[in-house]
C-alpha cells in the first residue's frame, strides 16, 4: 500500500474543495514556476526554480527531461536524489482528488535511479537508488534499489541482483567498467 494521508470530504468531490486544501495563489505561482520550468532546456535553471521557488529537495546532477510535468498543488512533497534522471514528458503526483476523499503522500526518488519517458509516478511511493523504470509505467508501488521495473500495472523484470547478472560482461554497465 502507498503511504498516503486520506482526508474525507462531504458533499461535492473533492476538486470541488481544492481551494481549501491549498491556497489559490500558492497553485497560481508553482503553475508559472513549473511550466517555465519543462520548457527550459537549462537542466541547472529548472533545479533552482524546484529548489527555490516550490521547496524540492532535488540532488546534485539530477536532470529532469523536457516537458516533465510536477505536482502543481505539493510539489515540495517531491524529492529526487543526486544524478538521477527523469525521462521526457513524465508526470510525477503528490496528491489524488478522489469523489469522497483527497490522499496526500511524498514521492522519494533515490540517486542514480533512471525513469523512462511518459511515466506517471503516483503518490505514496518510494523509489530506490539505482533503480531503472521503463518508459510508460504507471508506478503505483514502491520500487525496490537496483530493480529494473516496467508495465501497467508496474511489475519487477528484473531484480538488482538478475540485472547484475545480465550486465556482468556489459562494457559500460558490468564488470568490465570497473576495470
Amino acid at each position: 500500500m502507498r503511504r498516503t494521508t486520506r482526508y474525507r470530504v462531504t458533499g461535492a468531490n473533492s476538486l470541488w474543495h481544492v481551494y481549501k486544501t491549498v491556497p489559490f495563489w500558492k497553485v497560481v505561482k508553482n503553475f508559472v514556476v513549473i511550466q517555465t520550468a519543462r520548457y527550459t532546456p537549462f537542466l541547472g535553471l529548472k533545479n533552482r526554480l524546484y529548489k527555490t521557488f516550490l521547496g524540492m529537495k532535488i540532488g546534485e546532477q539530477t536532470s529532469f527531461a523536457l516537458m516533465v510535468m510536477l505536482d502543481v498543488m505539493f510539489p515540495e512533497k517531491i524529492s529526487v536524489g543526486r544524478n538521477t534522471v527523469i525521462g521526457y514528458n513524465t508526470t510525477i503526483l503528490a496528491h489524488e482528488y478522489l469523489i469522497k476523499e483527497y490522499r496526500l503522500g511524498e514521492v522519494k526518488i533515490g540517486s542514480e535511479v533512471m525513469i523512462g519517458a511518459n511515466t506517471t509516478i503516483l503518490p505514496g511511493v518510494e523509489i530506490g537508488d539505482g533503480a531503472i523504470v521503463s518508459a510508460g509505467t504507471l508506478v503505483h508501488k514502491d520500487v525496490p534499489p537496483g530493480a529494473f521495473v516496467g508495465g501497467n500495472p508496474m511489475r519487477i523484470i528484473y531484480s538488482k541482483e538478475q540485472l547484475a547478472e545480465r550486465w556482468r560482461e556489459d562494457e559500460i554497465y558490468g564488470l568490465k567498467a570497473e576495470e
